[in-house]
């Protein structure tokens, strides 16, 4: 869904628009890679996307800088019973929507069954929802099958989000979006600007989770698809704020009067994702040799150009994580071509194309691809690659007739089951019966050790059927204005505590 450039709130704001952005005090524009396709988190799980969200709409629980689950809509942490099985959760009371509705139970109940009907994380865990409940003017009861200890994780991530919306405007496509945030959605020019401005009517959370002062008038964000124009961007002043920028700019950015660099380390891992619904890679032997061919230190020198921004790591949760672990790791950066023919050779490979599907707006996605054609290349396979723009390749990574592998990333998230790549239900379709197996038992087990020895079985099991595969750990590089204070370093930086220093 495009959503066209469209007044939000009164009509005082179609004529603003005509003429371009409001200009107002305490304005800052911030690069982001892309146009978000939607603003309608809860059926998207990109980054850009709850980039720009996460300011007006809001979930019942968020993270804390530590990385845990705190309160954000609901007013308390749910009760649970004993047995697992019932989530009794408090609301918050007197929280205003941007069209001036108050928030009450019947609203979050209407999202939340929304939410296990269209988003990616909600349809996973559908089957082990039993109901849930309006219990009362400011409570909502969640009851489940069988215990599934990432619930609150689940409730508190921001893509494929279980956002909450008006009861009023539920449907299966959202069109105009009415949230919580301390921000509001006025105006969207597909690709110049999605504007925001300052809600007046915004009650604060919890103090767990943190103020969300509203200090800035407006955000501007801007999509903006070449790295190096970013940076530039930034350099100049254009941006107080640029994500995703490449590593060989750290050095210019470092020795600049005007911005600074924002390493986040080590902050995530590409990975090729496989499609497990049709074609090639629905054969083990196929994804083994791709698996047992991938060079993966050739692949992160030429994406991140020097060691300081990569590690050359199979395990899926680095060390210092609770989730580290060596498991299944033996067959990571294999790097043996002649082993890869052999398993060709096993599948009766026939030189039918493995599609590579990649952007050139996250450039090191293309610069790992193109080292990885090679590789294949001198396995054995036909490679056809497969470069769009970010926003066609999130359209047609839905479609499985239309790829072998994407590639994408994600940052290190606190909960395993947050990613969505190990579930059959997401685009990828991996429906390993072991492994699902496997993956009930991690998400019903509640005892923290027990469930790192379980995660060690899902991560041997993810190298064994090649479920997915990770080429390693990066550290992400952001970049700001030296003259802009209160954003803290994040995959999904915030802009509600910025402020523009004198």
């Amino acid at each position: 869904m495009t959503i066209r450039a469209t007044c939000l709130l009164s009509s005082a704001v179609i004529a603003l628009v005509a003429a371009g952005p409001v200009s107002a005090q305490g304005v800052v524009d911030v690069a982001i890679i892309g146009d978000p396709d939607t603003f309608d988190p809860m059926i998207s799980t990109k980054d850009v996307v709850s980039i720009v969200t996460q300011h007006f709409l809001e979930t019942l629980y968020t993270f804390d800088a530590s990385w845990d689950v705190v309160p954000l809509l609901a007013a308390d942490m749910p009760q649970i019973s004993e047995d697992g099985l019932t989530y009794t959760i408090p609301l918050r009371e007197g929280v205003s929507f941007h069209d001036g509705s108050t928030m009450d139970s019947a609203d979050v109940l209407s999202s939340l069954q929304r939410w296990t009907e269209v988003a990616s994380r909600g349809m996973g865990i559908a089957d082990k929802i039993a109901g849930i409940e309006a219990t009362g003017p400011a409570e909502i009861t969640i009851s489940l099958s069988e215990p599934y200890s990432p619930l609150l994780s689940l409730l508190a991530f921001s893509n494929s989000a279980a956002v909450v919306y008006p009861e009023e405007i539920i449907a299966d496509q959202i069109e105009t979006p009415v949230g919580t945030g301390p921000y509001q959605l006025v105006a969207h020019e597909p690709d110049q600007y999605v504007q925001l401005t300052r809600f007046d009517g915004y009650t604060q959370p919890p103090e767990a989770a943190g103020e969300r002062r509203q200090t800035l008038d407006e955000i501007r964000f801007v999509p903006v698809p070449d790295t190096n124009t970013r940076v530039e961007g930034l350099l100049s002043g254009q941006f107080a704020y640029a994500d995703s920028l490449s590593t060989e700019a750290y050095d210019r950015i470092s020795a600049s009067d005007v911005a600074e660099p924002v390493l986040l380390e080590p902050f995530g891992w590409p990975m090729f994702a496989v499609n497990h619904k049709q074609g090639l890679m629905t054969d083990l032997n196929i994804r083994r040799a791709v698996q047992a061919a991938l060079p993966h230190d050739d692949m992160l020198f030429a994406a991140f150009g020097d060691e300081k921004f990569f590690q050359t790591d199979g395990a899926l949760y680095p060390e210092g994580w609770a989730w580290h672990t060596e498991a299944g790791t033996d067959l990571y950066n294999i790097n043996d071509q002649e082993r890869a023919a052999e398993y060709l050779e096993q599948a009766g490979y026939d030189g039918q194309p493995l599609r590579i599907l990649t952007s050139r707006q996250y450039e090191f996605h293309y610069q790992m691809a193109e080292v990885a054609r090679m590789a294949l290349e001198m396995a054995g396979f036909t490679v056809q690659m497969d470069v769009v723009d970010w926003a066609t390749l999130a359209q047609n990574r839905d479609n499985p007739d239309l790829w072998d592998i994407y590639i994408t990333h994600s940052p290190f998230l606190p909960e395993p089951s947050l990613t969505s790549s190990f579930f059959a239900t997401s685009r990828e379709g991996w429906n390993n019966p072991e492994k699902e197996a496997i993956l009930d038992r991690f998400t019903a087990e509640t005892d923290p050790e027990a469930r790192r020895e379980i995660y060690a079985e899902l991560q041997t099991i993810t190298y064994e059927d090649v479920g997915l595969i990770k080429i390693g750990n990066f550290n992400a590089l952001q970049g700001k204005a030296r003259s802009l204070d209160g954003v803290t370093p994040s995959p999904w930086p915030a802009f509600w505590n910025a402020s523009i220093m004198e």
